[in-house]
C-alpha cells in the first residue's frame, strides 16, 4: 500500500469527485461539502486548496489515487494558539486505517508549519467511526455540546477532541 499527503493538481478532480459524490460522507461533514458533488465542486474546491500558504489541505492519495482530503486550519484573534482539523475517505477505504495514518501526519505537519499548540477536530455524536480514529490517533474527548450541529433537518450533538503538541512522541 503506497499511501501519501500531497498538495492537491488539477488533475485530481475526477478521483476526488469519484469519492467525494456519496451521502454517507457529506452527513458528516459541513454544508460546504454538497450532495451530489459535482466536478464543479471539485473544481473549486482544488483551488481553494491551492490557495493557502501554507498549505493547509492535502490530498490522500492511495496507490496514485487521491482517495480523501485532510486539514489542518489555525484560527484567528484568541483562538490563534488552535487549529481545526478535518479530514474524510471513500468509503470504500473506511475501516483500514488510513485516516490515522493520514492524522499522524497531518498532526507533524500541523505542529511543524503554524504557531499552534493544541489541534482540534470536531465531530457529531452520531460519527462514531470519526471518534474512534481520533482516540487511537491520541486526541483526547474535551467537550460536548448539545444540539449545536443542524444538518439535514436534524440537530446533533458536537465532541470536541484536541491534541496538545506536547504530546507528540
Amino acid at each position: 500500500m503506497s499511501l501519501i499527503l500531497r498538495p492537491f493538481q488539477s488533475t485530481d478532480v475526477y478521483d476526488l469527485v469519484k469519492h467525494a459524490n456519496n451521502f454517507k460522507i457529506s452527513k458528516y461533514l459541513t454544508n460546504k461539502f454538497p450532495f451530489p458533488y459535482e466536478k464543479k465542486d471539485g473544481e473549486a474546491f482544488i483551488q481553494l486548496a491551492l490557495s493557502h500558504d501554507p498549505l493547509q489541505i492535502k490530498a490522500i492519495v492511495l496507490n496514485d489515487e487521491v482517495i480523501g482530503s485532510i486539514g489542518v486550519h489555525q484560527l484567528a484573534d484568541i483562538y490563534s494558539k488552535s487549529a481545526e482539523m478535518g479530514y474524510w475517505i471513500g468509503e470504500e477505504h473506511w475501516g483500514k486505517g488510513i485516516v490515522a495514518h493520514a492524522i499522524k501526519e497531518m498532526l507533524a505537519y500541523g505542529f511543524d508549519t503554524f504557531d499552534i499548540e493544541r489541534i482540534f477536530a470536531r465531530t457529531t455524536h452520531t460519527n462514531l467511526a470519526s471518534q474512534r480514529v481520533l482516540k487511537k490517533s491520541g486526541f483526547i474527548f474535551e467537550a460536548e455540546l448539545k444540539g449545536t450541529i443542524f444538518k439535514n433537518g436534524e440537530y446533533f450533538d458536537e465532541l470536541i477532541f484536541g491534541f496538545r503538541k506536547n504530546q507528540l512522541g
